[in-house]
């Protein structure tokens, strides 16, 4: 059993040092060409397409499997992050808050200017001041003059700041309810998947707040987005390793705003997104985006937007198709990014639709919903979620079993087990299924045999009330993949 969400104790922290946490870079450079959008159409001033007045209709129809359209805002906050999540269903999830010397200005006004009268959940992925900058005043406004805020996510890192301690303060004063989020966590927003992929627990890196960012991945029908956060180079092969396919998304938006730390190539590999989002002023005093990573952008042809350039930029999804909408039309090639003129924060005005981004086949399966199982005749012949006594004190007893149906033996090096939330378990070199055999993976530790492997998860992995279980090979193909 996968436990969810738990409560973190509010914590009041010594210090007066604010730090804003976004550490080295290098200059900015210049160059290249403006891309000129194709017949754009105006957005309105609720981020859906139509026109710049009325902003009534949506972008594209709603597909069989899902209702309404999910919207993601990258608000251009200058130096800092703020993302808002508007869900199928009107529910709101807004993602830090900027900069701690705007003070939640940017992305109150933002947010006034789409009529957002209530926050349901208020995530932080990580305490540096220009993700945090604007919790306190978010808090406190919607707590006097709107519908409130539902519940606030946050790592459980703290930092030793006044940007810190006047947000926890607000969270006291107003009781809003805060929960430490981890790996495995779900928000529930209303008509969409939330899934928490990181920071695990105990926390990476010595307790790095970069390194022990929130990441989440946001589903809606065939489309997906990673939002990361400052994860970099410890939490970054983490996230590789633990989750592997899962990370694959439609929209990335890039990690620790383009800086050379984030945005690897193993994870651009993983994620294979359709385009990319940098989040980072236009004068950057850390020089973000880097050119390491705008160079890895464009070796991949992948399209990328700059609040830098392009403003606020408006992503949304009726389930198949993410529609890109921006303030400004600037060059979407990453190593053109500086060459159109800034867009400074507090500028107003509509979203226009410059391109559109169609859900990626995934290959697990045919037209006809069958799972394409290959050729090998490796079968899941056993799920044992349900460990004796307390699940998490006696992983060993939680585990699936694996079978050999064939008439040939079977490598199962760099083979995959993972389960619905992205959890992974990769077979070792060497591990060889013979006809007939079987080898049981089981979640807790201990020491590798012939017929039992041991995942080491630290926690459940197979929920005891359903999941899914998929056996995949190296080459990221399915072999098998049961719900139970």
């Amino acid at each position: 059993m996968r436990h969810r969400s738990r409560s973190l104790p509010v914590l009041f922290v010594v210090g007066l040092l604010v730090l804003s946490g976004c550490t080295a870079g290098v200059g900015p450079t210049t160059g290249g060409t403006t891309d000129a959008p194709s017949e754009p159409t105006a957005v309105g001033e609720d981020g859906r397409a139509g026109t710049a007045t009325d902003g009534a209709s949506d972008a594209g129809g709603a597909t069989s499997a899902t209702n309404g359209t999910l919207t993601v805002h990258f608000i251009n906050v200058g130096q800092g992050d703020s993302t808002l999540v508007v869900g199928p269903t009107g529910e709101t999830m807004l993602v830090d808050t900027g900069d701690f010397r705007d003070d939640g200005e940017y992305v109150v006004d933002y947010l006034d200017s789409r009529g957002i009268d209530r926050i349901d959940y208020l995530v932080s992925t990580h305490a540096d001041a220009d993700h945090i900058g604007g919790n306190a005043a978010v808090i406190e406004r919607f707590e006097t003059e709107g519908e409130g805020v539902g519940a606030v996510y946050d790592p459980g890192v703290t930092a030793s700041t006044a940007t810190y301690d006047r947000y926890l303060d607000a969270v006291e004063q107003y009781d809003v309810p805060l929960y430490r989020t981890e790996t495995g966590d779900e928000i529930p927003l209303a008509g969409a998947t939330v899934s928490v992929l990181a920071p695990p627990r105990p926390p990476l890196a010595d307790g790095d707040r970069n390194d022990n960012s929130v990441v989440l991945r946001l589903s809606f029908g065939e489309t997906s987005v990673l939002l990361p956060g400052d994860a970099g180079a410890v939490e970054e092969p983490y996230l590789v390793d633990t989750h592997g396919r899962a990370l694959d998304v439609t929209l990335l938006k890039a990690g620790h705003h383009g800086s050379s730390s984030s945005t690897s190539a193993e994870v651009l590999d993983a994620t294979t997104p359709s385009a990319v989002v940098v989040s980072s002023a236009y004068d950057s005093r850390y020089g973000h985006p880097h050119e390491e990573v705008l160079g890895r952008l464009s070796a991949r042809s992948i399209p990328t937007y700059w609040t830098g350039t392009h403003g606020t930029i408006v992503a949304t999804s009726d389930g198949r198709t993410v529609t890109v909408a921006t303030q400004a039309a600037a060059s979407t090639r990453p190593l053109d990014l500086r060459a159109d003129a800034p867009v400074a924060p507090d500028t107003r005005g509509p979203v226009v639709v410059r391109d559109a981004y169609a859900a990626a086949d995934d290959g697990r399966a045919d037209t006809d919903g069958q799972v394409d199982t290959g050729e090998t005749a490796v079968e899941l012949t056993e799920i044992h979620a349900d460990a004796a006594g307390d699940d998490r004190t006696n992983l060993a007893d939680e585990y699936v079993v694996l079978t050999n149906r064939g008439d040939s033996p079977v490598e199962l090096s760099g083979w995959v087990l993972t389960d619905e939330s992205g959890a992974r378990y990769r077979f070792p070199d060497g591990v060889v299924l013979a006809p007939g055999d079987s080898i049981t993976v089981r979640t807790g530790s201990g020491t590798d045999t012939e017929t039992d492997r041991y995942w080491d998860a630290g926690r459940p992995v197979w929920n005891n009330d359903g999941d899914t279980v998929t056996l995949l090979r190296a080459d990221g193909g399915v072999v098998t993949e049961v719900s139970y």
